[in-house]
């Protein structure tokens, strides 16, 4: 059973930096999607960023480009976003996420997390 569990979470001024991070268990798939999503309160779940392995490709949403980071740690089954310059208007739930081929239709993402609050203060 695929586990995703989100940490790193919490509260910053506007222009900090939070790195969350993603242990992954369960996942066998060599070939997969991972990323990272959000929801802030009264909208629609967003990607912020996702990679595909069999592609090597990485994207980012346009308004993060620049300023966060997704990285993997396959020795450590570990998913990673740096956010830098941060906002208020990045404070949201952000979730990791992967299925076996789609992370770029958010509703069609088969494994998800439980979700981490990032907090920015102006």
């Amino acid at each position: 059973q695929v586990q995703l569990v989100e940490s790193g979470g919490g509260s910053v001024q506007a222009g900090g930096s939070l790195r969350l991070s993603c242990a992954a268990s369960g996942w066998t798939d060599s070939n997969y999607c991972m990323g990272w999503f959000r929801q802030a309160p009264g909208k629609e779940r967003e990607r912020v960023a996702v990679f595909y392995t069999n592609r090597g490709s990485t994207y980012y949403a346009d308004s993060v480009k620049g300023r966060c980071t997704i990285s993997q740690d396959k020795a450590k089954n570990t998913l990673y976003l740096q956010m830098n310059s941060l906002k208020p208007e990045d404070t949201a739930i952000y979730y990791c996420a992967a299925d076996h081929w789609n992370c770029m239709v958010v509703t069609g993402v088969r494994y998800w997390g439980q979700g981490t609050q990032v907090t920015v203060s102006s």
